[in-house]
């Protein structure tokens, strides 16, 4: 249950800071400020930049209301945008089996109450680039065939920006994520350093999690060379290294300077970054990991993956793992 007596204490800070801004700022833009002669030196020292300040200045002077200083709360966009549970899945299919967007919405139509509009089964077409074929796509899917469940794992480290907290915590904030190459299926896990112990420890909750909930069981890991992955002389001495030789993991490394190496958990960081943390505002960071806890489920879960031929990640590895049992 929200502690809304802590949420009114956030908007009291904020307002109580605005009321200190707005003034000393008119006074630097009237020349009168015996601080700063520029808007510049007063934004650098206040820690905020002119395209954030002046958002929320010019929101007050058109309103005159002091609610319009506080960050509007938004919900990450993965929310907003999700269709009906499984009807993405239907759309790409349907695509897949040559059908435009019209003669999709006609198929659904017949199958659901509610269905969404031609332009939006474009939408969702578009954004699992099937509204045009493309020999890339078919040789990523053919690629994809050939891979193992847990046969390579991709961990990667992720700095959080602090102006997506309406409390930021007193230290930098970080999330770690660790995504199976053949299943796409993924973990995530937020932590408050960047140190090799911490990091082991959370990569360890990540194999454990994707090995109990899934199944995976990992062969070898890819990194990139950072501290918090690579030993710099003796790797049984190092938390991260000593873990994977402990579990039996091989542990690879990314070419220096490279992040393509490791480009689907990249491209992971890219569709959190979209679906999750870009336009939203989280109370504090554990707000925002209770809210990534429940995308990785719908990520994980229900998400049709356009790499995975309109698949969940976890249907595919299912697919994955019946063929394994059949060949057997």
């Amino acid at each position: 249950m929200r502690d809304n007596s802590y949420d009114r204490t956030i908007e009291r800070n904020y307002l109580q800071k605005w009321r200190f801004l707005i003034p000393e700022y008119e006074a630097v833009k009237a020349g009168r400020s015996p601080l700063f002669k520029r808007v510049g030196d007063f934004y650098r020292h206040h820690g905020t930049c002119s395209q954030t300040f002046r958002k929320y200045y010019n929101r007050y002077l058109q309103s005159g209301e002091e609610a319009d200083l506080l960050p509007r709360r938004r919900g990450p966009k993965w929310r907003e945008r999700r269709e009906p549970e499984g009807i993405e899945a239907e759309i790409v299919a349907h695509r897949r089996r040559g059908m435009n967007r019209y003669e999709i919405h006609a198929v659904l139509r017949e199958k659901r109450d509610t269905v969404p509009s031609p332009v939006t089964i474009y939408r969702v077409l578009r954004r699992y680039q099937l509204n045009r074929r493309t020999v890339a796509m078919r040789e990523e899917k053919r690629r994809i065939i050939k891979d193992k469940l847990g046969e390579l794992g991709h961990v990667d480290l992720h700095q959080l920006p602090r102006d997506m907290f309406l409390a930021p915590p007193p230290v930098t904030a970080y999330i770690i994520s660790l995504i199976d190459s053949c299943s796409r299926l993924a973990w995530a896990e937020v932590l408050t350093s960047k140190k090799a112990l911490p990091v082991m420890f959370k990569t360890l909750k990540m194999i454990n999690t994707l090995n109990v909930t899934y199944g995976l069981v990992f062969q070898e890991i890819l990194s990139d060379n950072g501290a918090e992955f690579a030993a710099r002389t003796k790797p049984d001495e190092h938390p991260f290294e000593a873990m994977l030789l402990e579990l039996g993991i091989k542990h690879r490394y990314s070419r220096p300077y490279r992040p393509q190496t490791n480009g689907k958990v990249e491209r992971f960081w890219r569709t959190l970054d979209e679906d999750v943390i870009e336009g939203a505002t989280f109370d504090n960071l554990d707000h925002f990991a209770n809210e990534l806890f429940e995308y990785l489920i719908y990520y994980n879960n229900h998400r049709p993956h356009q790499a995975l031929a309109g698949q969940t990640p976890k249907a595919f590895a299912a697919t994955k793992t019946t063929a394994i049992q059949s060949a057997n």
